[in-house]
C-alpha cells in the first residue's frame, strides 16, 4: 500500500530559517536508505506560507489571498505537483483544476529545491515547481471522490502548454483511515486515530511511501518525525489508480 506522511510547518519555518545541518544531513539519510529499499516513492518540501497564494473558490469565481497566513481548513484530499513558469501561472492552473472540482479551497506553493538548502548550484533554466493541495471537503472526507481529483488532474494536463507539466498527483483516503502525531504536551506524543475534524497546522512537506501495512508507515513516520523535532505529523493513506 501506498501512504503519504505530511509534517507541518513550525516557527522556524515560517520565519523563513533554513533547517539546522543535522535535520538536512539526517533526513537526507533516511531518504536515501528508504530510496534503496524501495519505501521512498518522492516527496518535497514548501516555502513558508509567505510565498504561497489560496484560492477558495466557489460556483466559479475563485478569491486569491497571498500569505503570509495561519491555519485554518488543512486537511488535505489531494496534492498535484506541478512545473510552472511562475507563481502566477501555476495559480492559473489551480484554478483550471478547480473548474473541474467545484467549490474547494486549493493553496499554492513553491517547491523547496536542494539549492535553496545550499546543496548544489542552481543550474541554469531550473524548472519551478509546485505543489497544489486541495482541501478535503465533506464529501472527500466521506469517501469516492479519487476518481473525481484523478478527472480533474487529466484535464489540467490536457490544458497544459509546453511550459508545463503534471510531475506528480496523488488523492488520500479519508482521514478516518489516517493518524496523526500532534506536538508533546505532557509527557510521550503519541499517535491519534483519525477521523480528523480539522486541521489548523500548514502543510510543510510530504513524503510518499510504498509499504505493506498502515503500522509500518507509523514507524517509519516516526523516525522522521524524530529528526524534525516537535513538527505534528499526519499518516493518510493513498488512493490507488
Amino acid at each position: 500500500m501506498r501512504y503519504i506522511v505530511m509534517h507541518k510547518v513550525d516557527a522556524t519555518m515560517e520565519a523563513g530559517g533554513p533547517p539546522n545541518q543535522d535535520i538536512i544531513t539526517n533526513m537526507g539519510a533516511l531518504v536515501q536508505s528508504s530510496l534503496k529499499s524501495g519505501v521512498f516513492l518522492n516527496g518535497a518540501g514548501l516555502h513558508r506560507s509567505a510565498r504561497r497564494v489560496r484560492l477558495k473558490c466557489t460556483a466559479g469565481e475563485c478569491s486569491v489571498t497571498k500569505g503570509p497566513y495561519d491555519g485554518s481548513n488543512e486537511l488535505v484530499a489531494s496534492m498535484t505537483m506541478v512545473s510552472a513558469k511562475s507563481l502566477d501561472d501555476a495559480v492559473a492552473h489551480a484554478k483550471t483544476l478547480a473548474s473541474s472540482l467545484g467549490d474547494v479551497e486549493i493553496e499554492v506553493g513553491p517547491v523547496v529545491e536542494p539549492w535553496d538548502l545550499g546543496l548544489m548550484p542552481k543550474p541554469a533554466a531550473a524548472p519551478e515547481r509546485f505543489l497544489l493541495l486541495c482541501k478535503a471537503t465533506a464529501a472527500d472526507e466521506a469517501g469516492g471522490t479519487a476518481a473525481k481529483h484523478a478527472a480533474a488532474v487529466q484535464k489540467l494536463a490536457a490544458s497544459f502548454s509546453d511550459n508545463a507539466a503534471v510531475l506528480a498527483a496523488e488523492s488520500l483516503g479519508p482521514s478516518a483511515r489516517g493518524a496523526r502525531l500532534s506536538p508533546p504536551g505532557q509527557g510521550k506524543r503519541v499517535w491519534v486515530d483519525g477521523p480528523f475534524t480539522e486541521s489548523k497546522e500548514l502543510i510543510a512537506g510530504f513524503s510518499l511511501l510504498n509499504l505493506p501495512s498502515k503500522a509500518e508507515a507509523l514507524a517509519w513516520a516516526d523516525r522522521y518525525a524524530a529528526i524534525l523535532g516537535d513538527n505534528e505529523v499526519d499518516v493518510r493513506e493513498v488512493n490507488e489508480p
